[in-house]
């Protein structure tokens, strides 16, 4: 094999009729947790993957993803957000390898967004989506709204293009919101914020444990809705089909973000998938199934290793978020749990989906906080 460019890595297909999938194609060295980050940018993009197909001989993968979601997907963007995802390559006489990381990436800068504005219905999810447009991540939040109609947000954000520091970057973000907001806007301020500031704000923001035990939990409950229910939710594993790899068969109802869900448990473990397929029908019942070796390239064979993991990908699958409702007095809190992967990242568009679900139910939201869970598994 020569050397791979870029366009080669990831080739998409747009489906040429409305309805029909689009193809994206990942063809490039292999890492454990590369599917669970390729399907979190095209979660992120907000395209749901309806088949996959997955195979890798341990160095080099060929990845396969069936898309659809919206008409406005900006495609060359997702590319090349795909292609920074992937291992890079390097040329060995004339031949690609896989090059390892030899530092861990430097955490993100963080800035302080301060956003000064007449209240209305539906704000905090039109500011939202100007962000997630932009590629700003949301990290904190902290929204007050006050007696006469004013509204302060304060967005702790971090930048994947890695430009906020510019005052381009910072003018552009500003006339966006601006465009969107009209005259209900009254100021607008973007400031990189100390490391003091991030850590303290990191270490201040831990739900206490009588929120995360008892009103999310992490575990399945006895009793959940009719329709959420641990039988709704196959996991089997089998080691006698295959000399080599760990069968995992798994059978759900699909839901957004499914394969990110399962691609994320396994990264969290350290498993590696040799082979994995993908796919859903029109009643959106899921069938996956998924050869599997630990990361000494042997199958999965202690008991207790198997249950762990299984569980956990029930527990993520019937719940992949956590959500509660508190009555404060007159006002209902609206809780929300996250898992977050072992490497600190977030489910993609958690809290633009909140918003947008609050917005189409014209609930008025007046106070929002964004907290880590001093709990994640």
């Amino acid at each position: 094999m020569g050397i791979l460019y870029d366009d080669d890595v990831v080739i998409i297909r747009q489906s040429e009729k409305e309805g029909d999938p689009s193809v994206i194609t990942v063809n490039c060295p292999d890492k454990t947790g590369l599917g669970c980050d390729l399907c979190r940018i095209i979660l992120f993009f907000g395209l749901s993957i309806v088949r996959g197909d997955v195979s890798t001989d341990g160095k080099w993968c060929y990845l396969v993803f069936w898309v659809v979601g919206k008409s406005t997907t900006r495609w060359g963007l997702l590319k090349k957000r795909l292609v920074e995802a992937c291992p890079s390559c390097s040329s060995a006489s004339g031949l690609s390898y896989y090059r390892a990381e030899s530092q861990p990436p430097r955490p993100p800068d963080v800035f302080l967004l301060k956003l000064s504005c007449h209240d209305r219905k539906g704000l905090l999810h039109d500011v939202t989506s100007v962000l997630c447009e932009l590629e700003l991540t949301i990290k904190k939040v902290k929204v007050s709204t006050t007696p006469d109609g004013s509204v302060i947000d304060l967005f702790f954000i971090t930048d994947t293009r890695e430009l906020l520091h510019t005052n381009k970057r910072k003018e552009d973000t500003c006339d966006h919101l601006k465009a969107v907001m009209g005259n209900t806007m009254l100021s607008c301020e973007i400031e990189m914020v100390g490391p003091e500031i991030t850590a303290c704000s990191a270490e201040c923001s831990f739900l206490p444990a009588a929120i995360t035990e008892n009103i999310l939990p992490l575990e399945i409950p006895d009793e959940l809705p009719s329709s959420l229910t641990s039988t709704s939710v196959s996991v089997n594993m089998d080691n006698s089909l295959s000399p080599g790899h760990t069968l995992v068969q798994i059978v759900c109802q699909d839901h957004k973000g499914l394969l990110y869900d399962i691609m994320r448990t396994l990264k969290d473990y350290n498993i590696q998938i040799s082979y994995g397929r993908f796919s859903t029908n029109r009643g959106r019942a899921c069938d996956i199934d998924l050869f599997l070796t630990q990361t000494d390239g042997k199958k999965i064979v202690d008991p207790s290793k198997q249950k762990a993991l299984s569980s956990r990908l029930e527990m993520e699958l019937v719940r992949p978020l956590r959500v509660a409702t508190v009555s404060r007095g007159p006002d209902t809190e609206l809780l929300v749990a996250n898992p977050v992967e072992l490497s600190g990242k977030g489910r993609p568009l958690v809290f633009h989906d909140i918003t947008l679900s609050l917005k189409m139910l014209h609930t008025c939201i007046f106070s929002v906080l964004i907290h880590l869970l001093n709990k994640l598994r």
